[in-house]
């Protein structure tokens, strides 16, 4: 996979998780907290799971969800899950 197909996924993540979270997409680096950073729920935190699932075609087991604490561990799972 190239850098830019990378870019490309985290830019298409980062935009899910700020609809979801109702933040702008400049609050969000590839390191901040949802939960700490953003107030992000559990309840928000499945929202952006099946958004991640449907848009990425993969499935993610929700026992993957402590690891989704920012857009860099996201990235990871949904790799993982999608074989990238």
């Amino acid at each position: 996979m190239t850098e830019n197909q990378r870019a490309e996924r985290l830019e298409t993540m980062k935009e899910i998780v700020c609809d979801i979270l109702e933040i702008e997409e400049d609050e969000v680096t590839e390191t901040s907290l949802f939960k700490e950073d953003h107030g992000a729920d559990s309840l928000r935190a499945i929202e952006i799971l099946a958004a991640l699932e449907k848009e990425f075609g993969v499935v993610i087991n929700q026992s993957e969800l402590p690891r989704m604490v920012n857009l860099t561990s996201v990235y990871e799972v949904v790799a993982e899950s999608a074989g990238w």
